[in-house]
């Protein structure tokens, strides 16, 4: 199956790619490497999820909104690439999680970005990965999660 059937298949749907809330671009295409902004979990409406992690928000919750950011990663993708089947494979991605100091379950969280790929990329979905924590992030979002994806040219 290529990504675009996966992504077909389980119903999904892309919201529009997410724009830059400040100076910067949402991705930058290099050789064969494009490198995704960072991006939050932004509704098709462009309501943003917020709170913190450990707080005002469970892991379930937080899983969620790291997969919402994953199909707004995908939205950025599609916009770059205009073909989701353009991806080589999925090579890192940093998922910055807004919590609470003591808490300790960031990896669970940034899965709900990382299942969603593996889910649309079979084994090309597969990355290298950061989770970590962070006193707060623009708007107070959740999750903000960047990538590295390898490209056919």
């Amino acid at each position: 199956m290529t990504p675009s059937s996966r992504f077909k298949a389980l119903g999904l749907v892309l919201p529009p790619p997410p724009a830059p809330i400040a100076n910067y671009v949402p991705y930058v295409i290099d050789g064969d490497l494009l490198y995704l902004s960072g991006q939050g979990q932004r509704e098709a409406d462009g309501s943003l999820r917020t709170g913190k992690v450990g707080r005002d928000v469970g892991i379930d919750r937080a899983y969620d909104d790291a997969r919402l950011t994953g199909l707004n990663l995908l939205a950025v993708i599609q916009s770059a690439l205009s073909d989701l089947d353009r991806v080589r494979r999925i090579v890192k991605l940093l998922g910055m999680v807004n919590a609470v100091p003591d808490f300790a379950y960031h990896p669970k969280v940034i899965n709900g970005c990382s299942d969603l790929l593996i889910d649309v990329f079979g084994d090309n979905g597969r990355h290298a990965r950061s989770a970590v924590g962070f006193g707060s992030l623009p708007g107070n979002i959740t999750v903000e999660i960047e990538a590295i994806v390898a490209i056919r040219t």
